[in-house]
């Protein structure tokens, strides 16, 4: 089959490679129909998460029709549409019966790996490194599905698969960005990046109650997308103070709570942006928290401070001073995707939402090195690249 392969640091190719096979009675081999490249798939295309090899098949967002199917799955059945959560997790250990489905116990067959730097493993990933599982992703003609018998999500009729396909991540990912926010009727939220989970973070927090909605950014298609489709006021981070324009903006008090959807690759126009980029560069630091030292600056006293952005390492200079003196709280962590799949799909059903808004291009998975290129660096107005295979 083909299949999008990472071979270093800004070189991704479409390569042939052996088709996936059943591995165990709870796995299912999905023919993929729609797969997308997501923010965090940058993050490897950058050369910044570890563990990677060369020839492993990227991409966690991506949905399809059965072809087989283990012994042990057996509430969907061979010509299903699924979607699959990026999130791997086996339904049966502590976290997945208490909704916390990204923190899985069982999923990651490297959780040593991960236990070294973090203390303990959250779930595997597809498409993500051998640091979660060395699983092979979605960027190809087909995938096997571990835990299927969990994980795959049968799509009802007369809904597209651009409409769906986001459940997958993206949607699910800004929804619990925004309930972690806590959200009350009146609320102000700010969301700083205005890439697809901040968009969706932005519509969900209408959805939840928020009075106001605050997008901030520096992609002058982004802010207009976040001020058009997400009815948020925007700001470019470029053009004023973020902080003093908070302020202003809601009578010195601050946003109620603040989203950070930018994570470890944020850019910055201050000493202290440059100051991370370089001890990025020689890997003194692994991450680039500027949005995140703006977000805990300028949230209100008392407020909620929301972490969807992917962290993978180590942070300098982070204002813990400033958290903990003005009482924030924070929450934060890979998306419990499989929580929200019925949620999310009745507010697509019921017109509520339509996620296709984000999508820019619809490339043939042979062209996956160019849809890379053009989402990195936000040519052509890129928000959102679909893969056919």
């Amino acid at each position: 089959m083909k299949a999008v392969c990472w071979h270093g640091a800004n070189d991704v190719r479409v390569d042939t490679v052996p088709d996936p096979k059943i591995l165990n009675p709870r796995d299912a081999i999905v023919k993929i129909t729609s797969t997308a490249i997501c923010g965090s798939d940058l993050h490897i295309y950058n050369g910044y998460i570890p563990t990677m090899q060369k020839g492993d098949i990227l991409g966690h967002e991506f949905m399809g029709e059965i072809v087989e199917l283990g012994s042990n799955v057996k509430h969907v059945k061979v010509g299903d549409r699924v979607v699959v959560p990026f999130t791997i997790s086996c339904g049966n250990c502590f976290f997945c019966n208490r909704d916390l489905w990204s923190l899985c116990d069982n999923s990651n067959p490297n959780a040593w790996m991960v236990e070294k730097q973090m203390g303990y493993s959250p779930s595997g990933l597809f498409g993500y490194s051998h640091l979660f599982g060395g699983y092979a992703g979605g960027q190809a003609e087909y995938a096997r599905v571990p835990f299927a018998d969990v994980g795959l999500f049968k799509i009802p009729d007369g809904l597209t698969d651009e409409q769906v396909l986001f459940l997958t991540d993206i949607f699910p990912t800004g929804y619990m960005a925004a309930e972690n926010c806590n959200i009350k009727t009146g609320d102000i939220v700010a969301v700083w990046g205005c890439g697809p989970v901040g968009q969706f973070a932005i519509k969900s927090a209408y959805l939840l109650g928020a009075e106001r909605v605050i997008a901030i950014d520096r992609i002058l298609e982004r802010l207009q997308m976040a001020k058009e489709y997400g009815k948020a006021e925007i700001l470019n981070y470029e053009e004023v103070d973020v902080g003093e324009a908070l302020k202003e903006m809601t009578g010195g008090r601050g946003p109620d709570a603040c989203i950070d959807a930018v994570g470890m690759e944020a850019h910055g126009t201050d000493l202290m942006s440059f100051y991370d980029q370089a001890k990025q560069a020689v890997r003194l630091e692994t991450d680039r928290p500027t949005a995140l030292r703006q977000v805990i600056v300028s949230c209100s006293k008392g407020g909620h401070v929301s972490i969807p952005g992917v962290y993978g390492g180590f942070i300098d200079k982070v204002p813990m001073g400033a958290a903990m003196n003005k009482g924030l709280t924070f929450k934060m962590g890979q998306t419990h995707v499989h929580k929200y799949l019925k949620p999310l799909l009745e507010h697509i059903q019921n017109g509520e939402i339509d996620p296709t808004f984000i999508i820019s291009h619809r490339l043939p998975i042979e062209e996956a090195p160019h849809g890379y290129e053009i989402f990195k660096h936000k040519k052509d107005n890129c928000t959102k690249v679909v893969l056919k295979p």
